[in-house]
């Protein structure tokens, strides 16, 4: 099996295929830093999609996901966008936690491992 390297900087790349599995880096609102919980989720959640799209993937097909969070009291709008893009009838296992991020300017992070294929 060939592992498959996407977005690879020197530090990580941003998503790796291996085993009929895509693993996507932890993502951030790389545009939107700053903004409030609800936008840094939309414009994680459009990054995934699109890490997803360029690894053979789609939303539907995620089986685990973690997200950070560095206020637990922003569970709820954080919420109220990822309810509104997962898929109805596709809820993968998933794990939310307060954590220290990386900078201030974010507030929520977002790692996906979803199986390849349509």
């Amino acid at each position: 099996m060939q592992i498959e390297r996407y977005e690879t900087g020197k530090r990580m790349s941003q998503a790796v295929t291996y085993g009929g599995f895509v693993f996507l880096a932890g993502q951030v609102a790389i545009d939107a830093p700053g903004a409030s919980v609800r936008e840094q989720t939309t414009n994680i959640l459009a990054r995934i999609t699109r890490l997803l799209d360029g690894a053979g993937s789609n939303p539907t097909r995620i089986v685990s996901a973690t997200i950070w969070l560095t206020d637990i009291s922003s569970f709820e709008d954080m919420n109220a966008v990822w309810d509104a893009w997962v898929p109805s009838g596709h809820a993968p296992a998933r794990a939310t936690v307060e954590a220290r991020l990386a900078g201030p300017e974010f507030t929520v992070e977002i790692g996906i491992i979803a199986a390849v294929g349509n």
